[in-house]
């Protein structure tokens, strides 16, 4: 029931903003914003029109017209999400905050980074780290993805073990509302009981709710020394149940526990002429410490090394060197690149499961890859339980069998997850992807309650619409 953009309207929006800023009538520039990195042609949707402000004022214009006329606005950042959060569903108005990227203010007496929502999260690191602080929310993809939507998807990645995720370090948050209202939530603070908590409400609530035109991020000191370990095991069962040992034995919590199944990892070493031993290890754990002197880090990695050696592994490499430590990591993240030279057909799932319950997850994905005939290689962040699968068409199988069967594999894979206490995203949020398995995690009376929240911030519906709430 939403209204079409007039050429009436886009003058308008033209005004606001500056003819430059607003895409239309080019089907080739529109595309562009058609989707995200959610793998699949078939869920893109072509936007009336994109318009890209430059500041608050700007994105409170574009929302006030939007909201009195009925028109649907999809906030995007640098389009990397894989859930299909930013895909503009309904077509209307694709808001891209890409020219809103400057970093405001690196306030080091308070700890503290002011930055607007387009800002390459690894450009936040470069500019703390030259004051000895970081943000340590980061996900695995701050090389191209915008603070934004880290912030929109309470985006995770490997340093959760030790650091959490984005929600620990979002301290204040200037939000457009839907009717074009811009209010500020929390500020430079560490503490604030005053209220609802309102910022933690919009981390994480995929811009359905509003547009983040600031963000206020907690920094704290940065690591002096950084030493990673790469322990091989027989099997995946093995380096499961080695890790609460890894962090009793050491008494110190690692930075990043990562694992990698056989198969992931096989391809990932392959793929980059790796020459470990790894067709040996049928699991794999990536250990990460930090600390502020490699005096201080020698007992505690020697004491993971033991550990890992107790629970079974065979072998247990140490990287003290930025080049060994890049030839570990390198391993972790080219595995999703990697497997798309197995085939280009292929669905991308993050889920979470207790951590002593990943064995388990991994032996029923093998039973649904063998009653499919398709491949099901994980890897992920072991010590949080966060697990990535990647559901693979084998090159023989044709696409009319795997269109069948996509719903029916994603449903069994969920169910599994389900079963064993997990639940059906872990960082890359629900999006348009999983809207219609959210049942499976959230029952009535939650989504009755998310519905409600929904209603009050954005009674027309205009904002981001057809993401996470099932049809």
């Amino acid at each position: 029931d939403y209204n079409p953009l007039t050429p009436a309207l886009i003058k308008q929006l033209c005004a606001i903003v500056g003819e430059r800023n607003v895409i239309h009538d080019d089907h080739e520039k529109l595309e562009v914003y058609a989707k995200d990195e959610l793998p699949g042609e078939h869920y893109a949707h072509l936007p009336e029109a994109v318009v890209k402000p430059t500041t608050t004022e700007e994105v409170s214009a574009v929302m006030k017209l939007a909201n009195e006329n009925h028109i649907p606005v999809t906030p995007r950042g640098a389009g990397t999400g894989l859930a299909g959060g930013a895909i503009p569903m309904y077509g209307g108005i694709l808001l891209s905050l890409e020219r809103m990227n400057r970093i405001v203010e690196v306030d080091v007496k308070n700890l503290v980074v002011v930055t607007e929502p387009g800002v390459v999260t690894n450009e936040i690191n470069e500019a703390a780290n030259a004051y000895g602080l970081f943000y340590a929310g980061y996900p695995m993809s701050l090389l191209s993805c915008f603070i934004g939507g880290n912030v929109a998807t309470n985006a995770g990645g490997g340093k959760a073990v030790k650091y959490g995720v984005t929600n620990r370090y979002v301290l204040g948050l200037e939000v457009v509302l839907p009717n074009g209202e811009i209010v500020q939530f929390g500020g430079k603070r560490f503490k604030d009981v005053v209220g609802y908590n309102l910022v933690q409400l919009m981390v994480g609530s995929e811009g359905t709710l509003g547009v983040i035109t600031k963000i206020i991020l907690k920094l704290i000191p940065l690591p002096k020394v950084t030493i990673d370990l790469l322990a091989l095991f027989s099997t995946l069962d093995e380096a499961i149940a080695a890790i609460p040992g890894v962090m009793t034995h050491s008494g110190t919590l690692p930075t990043a526990i990562e694992f990698m199944s056989p198969y992931a990892v096989q391809v990932s070493a392959k793929y980059l002429n790796e020459e470990l031993p790894l067709d040996k290890a049928g699991g794999l754990l990536l250990i990460e410490v930090d600390g502020s002197s490699e005096e201080e880090l020698i007992p505690v990695y020697e004491a993971i090394g033991e550990g890992c050696e107790k629970g079974g592994a065979f072998e247990v490499y140490v990287a003290p060197n930025a080049t060994t430590q890049e030839r570990m990591w390198a391993l972790r993240r080219n595995i999703a690149e990697a497997l798309m030279t197995v085939s280009p057909v292929q669905t991308s799932q993050d889920v979470v499961v207790p951590i002593s319950r990943i064995p388990d997850l991994m032996h029923a994905l093998d039973e649904v890859a063998g009653q499919y005939d398709v491949l099901f290689p994980a890897y992920g962040h072991a010590g949080d339980g966060n697990v990535h699968i990647r559901i693979i068409k084998k090159p023989e199988m044709s696409m009319e069998r795997w269109n069948e069967i996509e719903t029916e594999l994603l449903t069994a894979l969920f169910m599994a997850v389900t079963d064993l206490g997990g639940t059906i995203s872990g960082e890359h949020g629900i999006g348009m992807k999983k809207k219609k398995y959210i049942r499976m995690a959230l029952d009535e009376n939650i989504l009755a309650l998310s519905r409600g929240i929904k209603k009050v911030f954005d009674p027309n519906h205009i904002m981001n619409p057809g993401k996470v709430f099932p049809e």
